[in-house]
């Protein structure tokens, strides 16, 4: 499993939406991994100049070139989860197809205030039939967001992956998530 924080330009190309526009909008260059720039997730990129973009945004790299997310592409996503409004990032995992919501460090609790915490437990609830999850990163800690409860699975390391396992109780049907560990 690709570390939730990391780049790979390979897997995130999309096109923006027509309309949208990063404009003052730096927030992803704070809550990734960018290994080309020497960036770390939680901290802000070195070439970032808040409120103005990219010092160097002509000559950037592929990881961050190929980046957008998904309020730049998806325009049914209202202005209220542009990420410095939401002060949350949100991607699709190009594999899995799991939401990955990248949570500003500076608001840990963001993906908890409304309208955006009812939003993700609907996403929770509409994702489980196509076996896809809501993931909350805070840095490098993972939460699950279930239809019923949040998991928090914690740090992920090089190889780690989440496995999700459905039961059947006499309340209806439960997901059970846990981190497998690479070195299990």
């Amino acid at each position: 499993m690709l570390s939730p924080t990391t780049l790979d330009p390979a897997s995130v190309v999309a096109t923006p939406a027509p309309g949208r526009a990063c404009g003052s909008c730096t927030l992803c260059c704070k809550v990734y991994d960018v290994p080309a720039v020497e960036s770390a997730a939680g901290q802000w990129c070195r070439h970032t100049k808040q409120g103005r973009g990219c010092a160097i945004h002509a000559t950037r790299p592929d990881h961050c070139r190929a980046f957008h997310c998904l309020w730049m592409t998806e325009a049914w996503l209202g202005p209220e989860w542009k990420p410095d409004r939401a002060k949350m990032v949100l991607s699709l995992d190009p594999v899995s197809r799991h939401m990955n919501v990248q949570v500003d460090p500076g608001q840990p609790n963001a993906w908890r205030r409304e309208p955006y915490y009812g939003q993700l437990k609907r996403w929770a609830v509409s994702s489980l039939a196509q076996k896809r999850h809501v993931l909350v990163h805070l840095n490098k800690i993972t939460t699950v967001v279930l239809p019923d409860r949040d998991v928090n699975l914690g740090v992920f390391a090089p190889g780690d992956r989440m496995v999700a396992r459905e039961r059947m109780t006499p309340n209806g049907l439960v997901v059970e998530v846990e981190k497998i560990s690479a070195a299990a």
